[in-house]
């Protein structure tokens, strides 16, 4: 028996377990091959529990949370994907500290917060993916990030399940521990965020400008966000405007002529010709600035 049959077997009972599922079903670009195995779970305990019998069956995991923000390769992911539905929440008597289960929807908590007169989230109700993937990214916009607001985070790795302050973390802009690889293995699994009173009229009208400006100037259609982190010399969508790339095209991926720094699928798109675009944004934007960008966007799975 191979090893991802030993651990199929294992992970049956945790969640809905399915083989050779296409990723282009799960993530927003509508783009990606098969998962080897891809596990659905909704709590945090089974979340922790898979993880941990991929790492002990020596099986790659990766942690899906609304599939924004990734690329997956064509050929797809080997091992196991795990589609991450954990939402569980538990707040204090004085209803301003929240303990959150790592997949729920970052947007739909932040909306959530605001109506409830909860200040210090509004800037991410706009914001796709989960409260997981906003701690591995240090998730931010319109002058906020989650680092303002999150105290700690309960992690599951070879060590143990055991809670994280968030200095500990190393966050920084568009980054953390996660993106720079001190955390290898370890699963976000919930995560304790500290919140302000406010006036409710206010965090809705704020809400509703955030949205408003969002809509003005992002592509609509299939794509992960922002392909790149701004870099302090200029705004990355006016590097690649600059070098010409505004509306560029490789088979049905695009760069959009609403906003450079998004990279669009506009019918059946590849992960290799959207990879080519931001190759060549990037190619051209050294040779001509001498600046080289950085993805935001992870390249996920077998890309070679």
């Amino acid at each position: 028996m191979t090893a991802i049959e030993t651990l199929a077997t294992r992970i049956e009972g945790l969640g809905e377990l399915r083989r050779d599922e296409p990723m282009a079903r799960h993530t927003t670009f509508g783009i990606g091959g098969p998962a080897d195995l891809y596990l659905t779970v909704r709590d945090s305990g089974s979340l922790r529990e898979a993880s941990t019998a991929a790492r002990e069956s020596g099986v790659d995991a990766f942690v899906l949370g609304s599939g924004s923000n990734i690329l997956v390769a064509d050929a797809g992911i080997r091992g196991l994907v795990i589609d991450n539905r954990a939402r569980a929440e538990q707040t204090d008597d004085g209803g301003t500290t929240y303990r959150v289960e790592s997949g729920a929807s970052f947007a739909a908590f932040s909306r959530r917060m605001g109506r409830q007169g909860r200040a210090g989230l509004t800037w991410a109700v706009g914001i796709p993916g989960t409260l997981g993937g906003a701690v591995v990214y240090n998730a931010g916009a319109y002058g906020g990030c989650l680092a303002d607001v999150l105290t700690a985070v309960r992690l599951g790795d070879a060590e143990g399940d055991r809670w994280v302050a968030a200095e500990e973390l190393g966050l920084v802009y568009r980054g953390s521990a996660f993106t720079r690889g001190r955390a290898a293995g370890a699963v976000v699994l919930e995560v304790e965020l500290t919140l302000l009173e406010g006036d409710v009229a206010e965090l809705v009208a704020r809400a509703a400008a955030h949205d408003q400006k969002r809509l003005a100037a992002q592509p609509r259609g299939r794509n992960a966000g922002s392909m790149f982190k701004n870099p302090p010399e200029s705004p990355a969508w006016k590097l690649i405007e600059a070098v010409g790339l505004r509306g560029a095209t490789r088979g049905d991926a695009a760069i959009s002529e609403r906003h450079c720094n998004f990279f669009v699928n506009t019918g059946q798109a590849s992960a290799s010709d959207v990879a080519w675009l931001v190759e060549e944004a990037e190619r051209r934007t050294f040779e001509q600035f001498g600046v080289r960008l950085d993805r935001e966007v992870s390249f996920v799975g077998a890309w070679q």
